[in-house]
């Protein structure tokens, strides 16, 4: 085998371990235990059923190898030097400043592309090829994170990779930033709300986007469409939060007259 499909093959292997981990994790202890001893407020009205969580592991098992195409090609490139990828030793506060600082540039460009993006996969002409494989899951399961189109898979996978060619990046924020993308992606999708009110409504975690804000999205579509950070809901009118179960109360209209705003 050439050193490309030795890289493209183990790559696949830990995506598929990195998926099958985390979202076995959040599976075990959102679903599997009594409900009374789960920290958070259930979104999902129904439990998943065996049936849903075949068909979105399954789906997320094939497009894997979509995913992990982007990613051999950079592995490949970084070992030649041919990325903005670093290693070693910080040197410097500015140096040690950067490391999260980097993670969260990529994070805000990630979101702001994957808005715009997912924005576009809800129009009617392109949601049956891209976005639909994704919303046959009305009422997500931990393992719907990665549950896509193959054409969807081609628009989202090939971002993260080529940021990784411009903006300098250490190996170990990589590695943290992968971290949360998947944490993310598959807390988003839990059907649970982890995150205490308090939090959620502090100062942090208004921006933030967490399982309640996205299972809304799963709901009713046509609102929510960001990633990481509610900014850009905000700024084009599609932040919609009606239906919100932990919401404190609204005027009356509030959500009607978001979703008026979004269309």
């Amino acid at each position: 085998m050439t050193a490309f499909a030795l890289t493209y093959a183990g790559l696949l292997a830990i995506i598929w371990l990195r998926y099958g981990l985390v979202a076995g994790l959040f599976h075990g202890l959102l679903w599997m235990r009594p409900e009374d001893r789960v920290r958070g407020v259930r979104l999902a009205k129904m439990r998943p059923t065996r049936k849903a969580i075949w068909r979105e592991a399954r789906t997320s098992f094939f497009v894997s190898f979509i995913y992990a195409l982007p990613a051999a090609v950079l592995i490949e490139a970084w070992k030649r030097g041919g990325t903005m990828i670093y290693d070693g030793t910080p040197q410097g506060l500015l140096a040690w400043l950067y490391l999260p600082l980097s993670v969260l540039a990529y994070l805000v460009l990630h979101d702001a592309y994957f808005y715009w993006t997912h924005r576009a996969m809800h129009h009617p002409r392109l949601y049956a090829a891209t976005h639909r494989t994704h919303h046959v899951s009305k009422q997500p399961t931990p393992w719907a994170s990665f549950a896509f189109s193959p054409w969807e898979a081609l628009i989202s996978a090939w971002f993260v990779p080529a940021l990784a060619f411009v903006l300098p990046i250490h190996i170990g924020a990589f590695l943290v930033l992968l971290t949360v993308m998947t944490v993310q992606a598959v807390c988003n999708h839990s059907g649970w709300e982890i995150y205490p009110r308090r939090f959620l409504d502090g100062p942090v975690g208004r921006h933030l986007i967490t399982a309640r804000h996205h299972n809304l999205h799963h709901t009713r579509f046509a609102r929510n469409y960001g990633l990481y950070f509610r900014w850009w809901d905000r700024l084009c009118g599609t932040d919609d939060m009606s239906g919100d179960p932990m919401a404190a109360p609204q005027p009356a209209g509030a959500g009607a007259r978001a979703r008026a705003r979004a269309a």
